[in-house]
């Protein structure tokens, strides 16, 4: 549905995310065009001759990495396949008749014996086929298309609009503003400097830096991790790993509440300004800045993090301030929090503390950084210790 709603079509879908197997339709044979390495770990079939007839492969045989080296240096560059080898797979291109314009077999459908006959019958000379197997390429995708409800773009986007906004009839606009405003906005989503430089990482750019809203490449590069993953091929990250867990510092912290604050400055000034006495007014009289020191305050007298400091001695003082928690807004809480949470972490070598924690419900959840640790531009802890 998300793809769809993108403006890809069933064909784009399955041209991003799959490689082809081309077949040739002769009078006498069906020719496979032969990549060896698509062959890696497949059951042959039928007996696999070099050009001299000499059998690389025998019927019923798993092909392994030896038979694939023989395969390639024996130079074969095309295979006869029996009809029947053809059957059950799936088609990756529509397939159209010459003379009438009409299409025969759509992408995502699967070859039976009648659909085999009918594209004989029509004279097609050519057949691409999606290139899946048990190993590490599941059909995932095509799977998802067939059992996918929506046809084209509106209809996805009205599928989105129902799923966020249950009960609400939908139209063609409010379907497409709600799902630009989602991802595609700059008012309404930002990935931030540290959430593009992770993202980045993660789907294997050299690029650091990009754009603070996400793009078509982001989603696909997404799928394509999620699907390497399921093929057995990737790893999945590690929730407790310090690099994806960030300090948010207390400036950060004051930045948003700050910000908050002036978005409510921003409405007030507009509805002063909608108003029809709003001629003449200065802009001292517009301006009201009573909600950013109110939000302010609020911040540093009643935030769940704000505390007392502990003027025992300057020692006491200078632990209380190097103290880290992963309770508070937008964190766990004391409940919620389980074993895997608390517990010390390969990754605090060097930059936390592995002893000096809370006893009680606490324990684990407010740590304190090491001597040499030190937060870099991003938030990520860094340490001179490997």
């Amino acid at each position: 549905v998300l793809l769809r709603a993108l403006g890809f079509s069933n064909q784009n879908i399955l041209d991003i995310f799959f490689d082809k197997v081309n077949y040739t339709i002769t009078e006498s044979a069906l020719n496979m065009h032969l990549v060896p390495d698509m062959l890696r770990g497949e059951t042959a079939a039928f007996d696999i001759k070099s050009p001299k007839g000499k059998v690389i492969v025998e019927a019923g045989r798993r092909i392994m990495a030896r038979h694939i080296r023989e395969i390639e240096s024996s130079g074969i560059t095309s295979l006869q396949v029996p009809n029947e080898y053809i059957i059950g797979r799936i088609i990756a291109t529509d397939i159209v008749d010459t003379d009438s314009g009409e299409i025969i077999a759509a992408a995502n459908t699967e070859i039976t014996a009648d659909l085999f006959g009918k594209l004989l019958a029509a004279g097609v000379k050519e057949i691409s086929t999606l290139y899946i197997n048990d190993l590490d390429r599941g059909p995932f995708i095509s799977s998802t298309l067939n059992i996918d409800s929506t046809q084209n773009e509106l209809e996805a986007l009205v599928e989105i609009y129902r799923m966020m906004r249950p009960g609400e009839p939908p139209t063609k606009e409010a379907a497409q503003g709600l799902f630009q405003n989602l991802f595609f906005s700059f008012d309404r989503y930002d990935l931030s400097p540290v959430g593009r430089m992770k993202f980045n990482r993660r789907v294997g750019r050299t690029a650091e830096t990009g754009e603070g809203t996400l793009s078509k490449q982001d989603i696909i590069d997404v799928l394509k991790v999620l699907i390497d993953i399921k093929n057995g091929g990737g790893t999945v990250d590690d929730i407790d790993h310090l690099g994806n867990r960030r300090i948010r510092s207390v400036g950060e912290m004051v930045e948003n509440q700050f910000r908050v604050g002036l978005v409510r400055v921003e409405r007030a000034v507009k509805e002063r300004l909608s108003l029809a006495e709003s001629e003449g007014l200065m802009p001292q009289e517009l301006i009201n800045a009573k909600p950013i020191s109110a939000v302010v305050k609020e911040f540093f007298g009643s935030s769940q993090l704000s505390q007392f400091m502990d003027q025992n001695n300057p020692l006491s003082e200078i632990t209380h301030k190097r103290r880290v928690s992963a309770l508070g807004p937008g964190g766990l809480t004391r409940e919620r929090a389980g074993f895997e949470v608390r517990d010390v972490h390969p990754t605090h070598y060097g930059r936390v503390c592995p002893i000096e924690t809370p006893e009680g419900p606490n324990i684990g959840l407010i740590n304190s950084l090491s001597v040499y640790a030190r937060t870099n531009r991003f938030g990520f802890l860094e340490t001179p210790y490997r």
